[in-house]
């Protein structure tokens, strides 16, 4: 079973891509944010400190959310959820969390990184926020975001650089998931891949 990693800057196309990815190779689709909002609608102890940190705006701990990522983990092996392996995303945001992933849960297989440019990422944001009107889709909180994600990000890419397959994300969602096919096939040795 592999574990693979999808990372990339706000408004990258992560969610399209991971759903692509989860129906075309059964990957088991982990997101952290999942993950902790069902943790917290669960109404065990554990959730309800959850949902004080996240209710006074605290981040929570790394060592939680890779307990919760490494629960997951170890039940859909159990139950044979997934013959392929896991999908994480949106983790890690910064290297040192994928140093501990590492250490507490398993090594990362392959790391898929959705790169795009600043302007491309703004330009998203901002059409979704006309949409969606999400409170952290404006102008200035969408460039500190940005900024933010690129100074983490290019931690995480140098530390596993040996790792990291960067797929140029700004083509059409079919564009982008022909490369991401390719570096998964050759991965999974695949006899398809070309």
């Amino acid at each position: 079973m592999k574990t693979i990693w999808v990372i990339g800057g706000p408004g990258c196309g992560k969610g399209t891509q991971c759903d692509r990815i989860i129906e075309k190779y059964g990957f088991l689709h982990l997101s952290s944010g999942d993950l902790l909002r069902a943790e917290v609608a669960s109404g065990s102890e554990r959730g309800a400190a959850l949902q004080d940190l996240m209710s006074k705006g605290l981040f929570v701990p790394t060592d939680i959310v890779l307990e919760l990522i490494k629960e997951q983990m170890d039940k859909a092996r159990a139950e044979g959820t997934t013959k392929t392996g896991f999908l994480i995303d949106g983790y890690p945001r910064e290297k040192d969390q994928g140093i501990l992933f590492e250490e507490k849960v398993c090594p990362v297989d392959l790391i898929l990184f959705f790169d795009v440019a600043n302007d491309t990422m703004k330009k998203r944001l901002l059409g979704r926020a006309a949409v969606s009107q999400r409170a952290d889709d404006n102008e200035e909180t969408i460039k500190k975001r940005i900024e933010i994600f690129n100074a983490k990000n290019n931690e995480i890419v140098k530390h596993y650089e040996n790792k990291v397959i960067r797929i140029n994300a700004e083509g059409t969602v079919d564009e982008i998931f022909a490369k991401v096919t390719k570096a998964l096939d050759t991965l999974l040795g695949n006899p398809d891949s070309v």
